[in-house]
């Protein structure tokens, strides 16, 4: 059965930037998507697109293909005060590097990683962690079938339609 829309498809694979494995899916514990619902990246899909069982692959994308390059309007500065709860900030909360869940004013839940702390504004980071990077992919087919009515409305994991293609490579399903 070859890999096409609203199949059920099952991948092993290994995802470098710049020579470094940035992470390792093996196949006894795969990658799985329905393909064709804008689970993955539009650019990952259209390389295995019609693929089989056993077959591999090995491409790679652009920075534009993948999660785009770096934009200095997804990095803000955000007044520290926001991240007090009851006029204290957390222990550990702003430390730089950190990765907090964040939400934009209509309510869009955004993931951003801590820039730099200054004294009264922490600088937020919302590019994808891979923005402006080339992505390599390495893997191949494990399994693939006939998704079922129930996994087309509600998704593998009842995710209901989520989409990976414009966010987070490792918040969607721990691949691209």
């Amino acid at each position: 059965m070859k890999i096409e829309k609203n199949k059920v498809v099952s991948l092993s694979y290994t995802l470098t930037v710049e020579g470094d494995t940035i992470e390792t899916v093996n196949a006894e514990n795969p990658l799985k998507f329905i393909f064709g619902t804008g689970y993955l990246l539009p650019k990952f899909e259209e390389n295995v697109l019609n693929k089989v069982v056993g077959d591999t692959f090995d491409f790679t994308l652009s920075a534009k293909e993948g999660y785009g390059e770096v934009s200095s309007d997804a990095i803000v500065e955000l007044p520290i005060d926001m991240f007090k709860v009851d006029g204290k900030i957390e222990d550990g909360l702003l430390t730089v590097g950190n990765v907090l869940p964040m939400q934009d004013s209509d309510g869009n839940r955004l993931q951003g990683t801590i820039d730099e702390i200054k004294d009264s504004v922490v600088v937020m980071n919302f590019n994808h962690p891979l923005a402006g990077s080339e992505l390599h992919f390495k893997g191949a087919v494990v399994e693939v079938r006939e998704s079922t009515p129930e996994e087309l409305i509600n998704g593998l994991h009842g995710e209901k339609a989520s989409s990976c293609s414009s966010d987070s490579c490792s918040g969607c399903s721990g691949g691209c």
